[in-house]
């Protein structure tokens, strides 16, 4: 660098990450930026693998980009970051994990917008590899100048980021070192609560987050104490910096969407009693302080009920939760008033006295829901003289809608389109009108809890066609169409129908979306049929001699003339 200020120092703290640091150290000193623009300080951790000889290596290949320093292991990522910093003499830093890798162009896009927006900290895009799930709703386009209040970003607080390094000075930024997991966390945000702009480039992969095959990152390490310390720590501090409100109800929302709700998810069942018992009681604490209603409004519903179940103490209907979806599946919806509940346990429970609101499901929620919850019991059919009759039972997870009203059965035409596919069920728009059902519907009333099971016979018309197997429910005021999917279910068997003279073929099959499909086809064409094409064959034909008689002669009449 012959003595200029280097535009970036990534800082690597390292610990045993052979041999994905080889990957890491390669896509840094091949930045598009170019390694006079960049210092690399990586600090090994006192690795017991062959990364410190690693690092060493790339040093000495690259002396004027490269600086390795060797301490002792202090157990976590934060002592050899703060100690980078120490050294660090670039305008901007950046923290990247050692077993992660960059973009080529990352570094030098970065850069390029903070100087260009006078940003202090800018996200580059980050995707995870290996099965590593990274989140990606801040990552939807570029832009200049976004909020910690009002965007994706306290889901995204990572370090790995770039920030400018006079900010990191000023406000005397560092990593607690006491922390197991989530030591970034604190920096990031008083960086951001701090920051003049933040930034983000969305249209470049910058950061490629690696999943490493023995699951040995720390963060999937530490335990569930440690873990929940960690959360309250992190949220007391970003309570410090932010005033009760809806700012820092913006960035706690996160921690009790993905820490918290972390610590009450599948193992929490199998946990001894009384760690059960502690993780309720810090959950509790912490919920006291900052879980407010419009945090308990924003969050989706399965993970609201875990963290008001904790928050009352109510160790058993947690676990019954938790275990009952596992098993069954999401729980059934309470219908009253235009408003849905998801029927989980505790539901207007008078020794817990929650507020109904806490199991409402928002209306976002509601199609994903309903097609995970609309299950094909049976399937046949019922042969009346020459008509046939399809007859299906589905179970649809509805309580309490004993006369069956706004629940039916169809045989719908055409495909669902795409925007369906994910949740697999849609909201149909407000005043969509839908024919007349035909055929005959019973719902079975709910017992116990569980879920009504619709009952139908639809008549197939004589028409060659492919029709959807598909449920319409009226649920909280909206209209909901659900395909009713036959995964590893045995279909019945295909028969024909109709009149001798004209039969059809039924087949009920499982498309490769895994929804069932009603296909009717003609066996072959009836007489009538038959007729009509052989007097339309034989009108072609007179037709065309026809024209051929009428050119001949014509050709003829200009031959004579000349």
């Amino acid at each position: 660098m012959n003595g200029a200020v280097p535009d970036v120092t990534v800082v690597v703290a390292v610990y045993n990450t052979m041999p994905y640091l080889t990957e890491c150290l390669n896509s840094l000193v091949g930045q598009s930026i170019g390694r006079d623009r960049l210092e690399v300080v990586a600090v090994d951790d006192g690795s017991t693998d062959d990364s410190g000889r690693e690092l060493d290596r790339f040093a000495a290949l690259y002396p004027d980009t490269v600086k390795v320093l060797h301490q002792t292991n202090s157990g976590g990522p934060a002592a050899p970051s703060n100690r980078a910093l120490e050294v660090a003499t670039g305008r901007y830093v950046y923290f990247i994990g050692s077993d992660d890798y960059l973009g080529e162009e990352a570094l030098e896009r970065m850069v390029k917008c903070a100087d260009r927006n006078d940003s202090d900290v800018v996200v580059g895009k980050m995707v995870g590899t290996n099965g590593r799930y990274v989140h990606q709703a801040l990552y939807k386009e570029n832009d200049p100048d976004v909020s910690l209040y009002d965007s994706a970003l306290p889901f995204t607080l990572a370090n790995t980021k770039l920030f400018r390094r006079d900010l990191v000075e000023k406000h005397k930024l560092r990593f607690p070192e006491h922390l197991p997991v989530g030591s970034d966390q604190p920096f990031t945000i008083e960086a951001c609560v701090r920051a003049r702009k933040i930034s983000v480039v969305a249209d470049y992969i910058c950061y490629f987050a690696v999943k490493r095959g023995d699951a040995s990152n720390i963060t999937y390490r530490a335990d569930h104490l440690a873990r929940l310390r960690a959360a309250a720590e992190i949220m007391d501090f970003a309570a410090g910096l932010i005033e009760a409100g809806p700012k820092r109800d913006a960035v706690l929302r996160r921690h009790f969407t993905w820490e918290l709700a972390k610590l009450v998810q599948d193992d929490f069942p199998g946990l001894d009693r009384e760690l059960q018992r502690q993780l309720c009681a810090g959950i509790a604490r912490l919920a006291d302080s900052y879980f407010t209603d419009g945090i308990r409004d924003a969050m989706d519903v399965k993970r609201r009920v875990r963290i008001a179940l904790a928050h009352a103490g109510a160790v058993d209907a947690l676990s019954e939760a938790i275990s009952a979806e596992l098993e069954h599946g999401a729980p059934p919806f309470v219908v009253e008033d235009g408003r849905a509940y998801a029927r989980y346990p505790g539901f207007r429970d008078p020794l817990l006295a929650l507020p109904d609101r806490v199991y409402e499901l928002i209306e976002e929620s509601v199609p994903g829901r309903l097609a995970q919850g609309t299950e094909l019991l049976a399937s046949d059919w019922e042969q009346q003289g020459d008509r046939l009759v399809y007859t299906a039972s589905v179970r649809v997870p509805v309580v309490g809608r004993p006369d069956g009203a706004g629940a039916v059965l169809r045989l719908a035409k055409g495909a669902m389109p795409k925007s369906a596919d994910k949740p697999g069920a849609r909201r149909l728009k407000v005043g969509h009108a839908l024919p007349a059902p035909v055929g005959e519907m019973r719902v079975e009333p709910a017992r116990d809890g569980a879920a009504s099971v619709l009952h139908a016979r639809v008549p197939l018309e004589y028409v060659t066609a492919k029709r959807g197997v598909r449920v319409y429910l009226d649920l909280a005021g909206r209209t909901y169409e659900i395909p009713v999917r036959g995964d590893g279910l045995p279909m019945p068997l295909a028969r024909r129908w109709g009149r001798d003279d004209d039969p059809y073929r039924a087949s009920a099959v499982v498309n490769d979306k895994g929804r069932v499909v009603i296909d009717t086809a003609q066996m072959y064409p009836p007489k009538r049929t038959l007729l009509r094409r052989a007097l339309g064959r034989l009108a072609r034909k007179v037709k065309s001699r026809s024209v051929g008689l009428k050119s001949n002669g014509s050709k003829k009449s200009k031959s004579n003339g000349s």
